[in-house]
């Protein structure tokens, strides 16, 4: 028989978790599917059922008196991180003050969380856990380290802690759940004793743009490289620290004219479930330009490829002398060439090259191939450009590799 899990503070009886072993009646050890089928409002098939199942048997979490478990019941960050502790064993010690401390003394002595999360008091303490904060505190809970907040969502979707509520939806602000908060306490333990987890790849895209406005090196990795010498032990973890978000923003030389690139979105072209996709419009109508404007070369068929779209906008332009304008920023994509000059003019996409719809300039995008181009002489650089010439031309690198050349 389950015993009433919830804890008595001042007379209130508080949605929280049972500490291990404290679940079940001496000698009772129920099987996982006993355990889940305890429950009323966990039906057989429910996203959650299986985590929900090892997170009762393991001890960390129960349900309720009346034979529910209330998976879409929302969670405190306390009670959150009851459960994190509970679920790792982590020790905790006997502390005056609220029911919560013991957990929050532990969990902050493992780095799972610091004041500078938010503050260390009651009011903070008995707020809903956004799924932000539980990705911050999921990554940690692997080993994952970073000093930019914005990041925490983009290494646990990395690490397949955390996938997303629809096709490539993260809901950072969104408010966590006692179903959701099971199953990422699962894959913790899963990635801790060296299993294996699938991440969510468009998660995982939308993550890495809301972190640092790109998504190429969640889309297109393998286009991306450069000798580990060039990050490694220099203040970055990762190739993906090599993007230049400060550079996003590109000002003139005489501050007459700007642009912002409000994010860089890989997309897979052959993928047609890619999120992505309908910043693009209507394919069947995207052409790449091969230097010759009488040749109307298709995007459609091209599926062995990505498009690099530039979403952005001219910010202000105060003298359109002297700065084409535009409604997007200027930009170039170097580095994906081809030694057949020929082929390309006869209409083979074998390098990269601008799209456009009806003229050129009218789709911000670059279409590369996913094979076959060459990176010659060129880094591999993706730049911002002010569409001027002579003194008042300007380039701001975004990004720019020394790949494999």
């Amino acid at each position: 028989m389950m015993k009433n899990s919830w804890m008595k503070q001042a007379g209130l009886v508080l949605a929280a978790v049972l500490t291990a072993g404290a679940v079940w009646g001496t000698g009772y050890a129920p099987d996982v599917q006993a355990a889940s089928s305890a429950f009323s409002d966990v039906k057989a098939g429910h996203w959650a059922e299986s985590a929900i199942a090892k997170g009762v048997s393991k001890g960390y979490v129960d349900g309720y008196t009346n034979g529910t478990f209330k998976p879409d019941a929302s969670v405190t960050r306390a009670e959150f991180v009851k459960m994190v502790v509970s679920a790792m064993k982590l020790e905790t010690k006997e502390a005056s003050g609220k029911w919560y401390v013991p957990y929050v003394d532990a969990a902050a002595s493992k780095g799972l969380y610091a004041t500078s999360d938010f503050a260390n008091s009651e009011a903070t303490w008995n707020k809903t856990m956004t799924r932000e904060e539980m990705a911050r505190v999921a990554a940690r809970a692997i080993g994952e380290k970073t000093s930019e907040n914005d990041k925490w969502m983009y290494l646990a979707t990395k690490e397949g802690l955390i996938k997303g509520m629809g096709k490539a939806q993260l809901a950072p602000k969104g408010l966590t759940t006692r179903a959701q908060s099971v199953v990422i306490i699962e894959r913790i333990l899963t990635s801790n004793a060296g299993g294996n987890l699938d991440s969510d790849l468009y998660a995982t895209g939308a993550a890495e743009i809301m972190w640092h406005g790109t998504n190429i090196f969640t889309v297109m990795p393998e286009m991306f490289v450069t000798p580990e010498s060039d990050w490694k032990n220099k203040g970055k973890t990762g190739i993906e620290d090599m993007w230049n978000e400060k550079n996003m923003t590109i000002t003139s030389k005489d501050g007459l004219y700007q642009a912002k690139l409000d994010a860089l979105i890989a997309i897979d072209m052959a993928d047609p479930n890619d999120p992505n996709r309908a910043l693009l419009g209507d394919i069947n109508t995207l052409k790449w330009f091969n230097g010759n404007q009488m040749m109307k070369n298709p995007i459609k068929g091209n599926t062995n490829t990505y498009v690099i779209y530039f979403k952005s906008k001219q910010v202000f332009n105060k003298d359109r002398t002297r700065y084409v304008n535009r409604t997007f920023a200027q930009f170039q994509v170097t580095g994906f060439g081809n030694v057949d000059g020929d082929a390309y003019a006869a209409g083979k996409l074998n390098k990269a090259a601008y799209v456009y719809r009806n003229q050129m300039g009218d789709v911000p995008a670059v279409i590369v191939p996913k094979s076959g181009t060459v990176q010659g002489m060129n880094d591999i650089s993706i730049v911002l450009q002010t569409p001027a010439s002579g003194t008042w031309f300007k380039n701001v690198d975004l990004l720019r590799l020394r790949g494999i050349k």
